[in-house]
């Protein structure tokens, strides 16, 4: 919704936060992310040398995904509004604080981008009777299902603030809860099918190895759309009720 007239050019100063280092632009200038650059990440190879740049143009900062396989995950601090920046994309910063987040390899990555009001921000809409805490539908995700994504999430939850986390495996995961491996791969299997197939894309498996990938990108949606939150892992120690599905 409008919030005002947009700051001056001048004062729209740009700050990224990765991990508590800050780096800071002005018009005219541009941040490189990636393995090299402005901002250097990690020394990890999946992740690309030049993976994303930002520059201001049109009286906006906007983000570009230079790489050719990685895609970044951009979400407002709110979590209402989620769009996915693949290679090749351009996206503007419309809302004051943006997250950015993106996996390479079995690491994930969270940046956080700041601006000076555009004019714009996220506005949630009304829900008769919300609390704001997790709800679990019938139907939908069950609680020994969801157990299971938080044990994938957990390194990313725990995470203060911005930086990187690592994904276990599920063997790791299913060792978290106290689970076989056959358990936990059946569950795992049942959130992929369930998410797949309301429009979640990375989530099949096929014959090329899609396993890390498919934790990877279950652990991007689930973070960035709030499936699952910090405020949730304490579910992870408490007692399990009995065998769900």
């Amino acid at each position: 919704m409008p919030l005002g007239e947009p700051t001056p050019a001048a004062e729209q100063v740009l700050t990224l936060d990765f991990a508590g280092e800050l780096h800071r632009a002005a018009p005219g200038e541009q941040l490189r992310v990636g393995r090299a650059g402005d901002v250097a990440i990690d020394d990890n190879p999946f992740l690309h040398r030049d993976f994303l740049v930002l520059d201001w143009a049109n009286d906006l900062w906007w983000i570009h995904n230079v790489g050719s396989r990685l895609a970044a995950y951009l979400t407002d601090e709110r979590s209402l509004m989620r769009s996915t920046l693949s290679p090749g994309g351009k996206v503007p910063l419309i809302f004051p604080r943006t997250l950015v987040t993106f996996a390479a390899g079995e690491t994930t990555y969270e940046l956080e981008l700041a601006v000076p009001s555009v004019g714009y921000d996220a506005t949630p809409g009304q829900e008769p009777g919300g609390t704001g805490q997790l709800t679990i539908a019938p139907g939908k995700f069950t609680e020994s299902q969801l157990l299971a994504v938080l044990a994938l999430a957990e390194p990313v939850l725990k995470r203060e603030g911005t930086g990187s986390g690592e994904i276990p495996s599920t063997q790791a995961a299913a060792r978290r809860l106290g689970w076989t491996p056959k358990r936990f791969d059946k569950k795992l299997e049942n959130v992929c099918d369930k998410l797949a197939a309301a429009g979640v894309r990375g989530l099949r498996a096929d014959r090329n190895g899609v396993a890390a990938n498919r934790r990877r990108h279950l652990v991007e949606y689930a973070v960035s759309s709030r499936l699952v939150t910090p405020d949730d892992l304490p579910r992870l120690d408490a007692p399990q009720t009995a065998v769900d599905g």
